[in-house]
């Protein structure tokens, strides 16, 4: 697997000298909040060694985030003040916070901020110009300090302080994202053989890119959920009233063709588990793929695809136990406890592999934190968009706005 920094072209916070600065960090403290209490502190967490590094440098640290979609106003509820607070909490040291990211308070607030000291901004999506990255509200931004620093993953797409920032400053990767971006290209276009993927997801319409490029890369294919309903409908299998997108049969047959080319396998689940609603167990068992009736959903893989994962792998004839698997998205819909056994037998047969496992998207990656089991995988993403783009053979704006080694 990848050593890091091997596969970062851009420079990081240990390319350039940052000893006693000021810092703007573009985090993602998007955490859930419940009753003012974070529920989750993950990717508050996976900062910490950015974090860390910072202050070990001597710099005035200015940490700024979004929260939720406050829809460009202000808006208690999406406040960053109980991240902040719980920040403090995991990095054992006062975090201040201030209620706003621009204006003449937060420019006092960082005149007085010494080194080895955080100072938490408010949500910038407080403000419209954010998410319109709109260049007089990066300037602003910008204008709070020396370099920038972008360790926010997950918030991938362009915004004022993501990507505008970095027009203003000399803009340079944080310890997390030089982490991602690793492991994930190095798990798509440097694997350990055989390279394996399962896919799952609503729609092949918003993964096709991914699905397109990874199709003539990996090994075999398993496809899990509504994705694979949707190439099971394209075979002509009944699926009953399974979620699918039926007018996509098109795109499903060039990804065939070009899996044939490939000499790729794809595979589809031959059990799966139905059930009369989707909110609720009723009338739940298991049929044969193709056999679904009329008035049934398909709401699970059954835990034997877990087993056509294992004898993928070892079939292949110079596998060394060096297997990669990528796995984006749960085997049924899990937020319904009787609907999760398809996907702890696929994590469970993943992590007996003993191989190389990258876990990409936010679905799969809430659902092994609900079951205890995030520490058994090579790496678990903190962007479930961000991990597909780069998945798909895509550049992410945020990266390509830092500065090239």
């Amino acid at each position: 697997m990848t050593v890091t920094g091997v596969l970062m072209k851009k420079k990081t916070i240990r390319d350039i000298d940052i000893k006693g600065k000021t810092i703007l960090a573009r985090l993602d403290w998007n955490v859930p909040i419940k009753d003012g209490q974070v529920t989750d502190a993950y990717r508050i967490e996976s900062t910490r060694p950015t974090i860390d590094y910072l202050l070990e440098q001597g710099c005035k640290v200015i940490i700024t985030s979004h929260l939720g979609r406050p829809d460009g106003k202000p808006d208690p509820k999406f406040s960053l003040a109980p991240a902040a607070k719980k920040a403090a909490e995991v990095l054992g040291r006062e975090v201040k916070f201030i209620a706003d990211c621009v204006g003449t308070e937060v420019q006092a607030a960082v005149a007085a901020l010494e080194p080895g000291q955080l100072l938490c901004l408010e949500n910038v999506r407080f403000h419209p110009e954010e998410e319109a990255n709109d260049p007089a509200f990066a300037k602003q931004l910008a204008d709070l300090a020396e370099v920038f620093v972008y360790d926010a993953f997950a918030s991938y797409r362009p915004h004022a302080s993501t990507e505008g920032v970095a027009h203003y400053l000399p803009a340079v990767a944080g310890l997390l994202v030089e982490k991602e971006v690793d492991y994930i290209t190095g798990a798509v276009e440097h694997p350990n053989r055989p390279l394996v993927a399962v896919i799952g997801g609503a729609k092949v319409s918003t993964k096709l890119e991914i699905l397109t490029n990874l199709v003539s890369k990996v090994d075999a294919m398993l496809l899990t959920g509504p994705i694979a309903s949707t190439f099971a409908y394209t075979e002509g299998r009944a699926i009953g009233k399974s979620v699918a997108e039926r007018d996509q049969t098109e795109a499903v047959k060039k990804l065939l063709e070009i899996a044939k080319t490939e000499n790729t396998q794809v595979l589809l689940p031959e059990e799966v588990v139905v059930s009369k609603s989707l909110e609720k167990p009723q009338d739940i068992h298991t049929v044969s793929l193709g056999s679904v009736k009329d008035d049934e959903y398909i709401v699970d893989a059954t835990p034997a695809y877990g087993e056509v994962l294992k004898r993928t792998i070892y079939d292949f004839l110079d596998f060394d136990g060096k297997a990669t698997i990528i796995w984006n998205g749960p085997l049924g819909l899990t937020e319904v406890p009787e609907f999760r056994a398809g996907s702890r037998a696929m994590a469970q047969a993943i992590i007996d592999s003993k191989g190389i496992s990258i876990i990409g998207g936010g679905d799969t990656a809430s659902f092994l934190d609900q079951e205890g089991l995030h520490d058994k995988f090579t790496w678990v993403s903190t962007g479930g968009g961000a991990s597909l783009e780069l998945m798909s053979g895509k550049g992410l704006p945020c990266v390509d706005a830092l500065l090239d080694k």
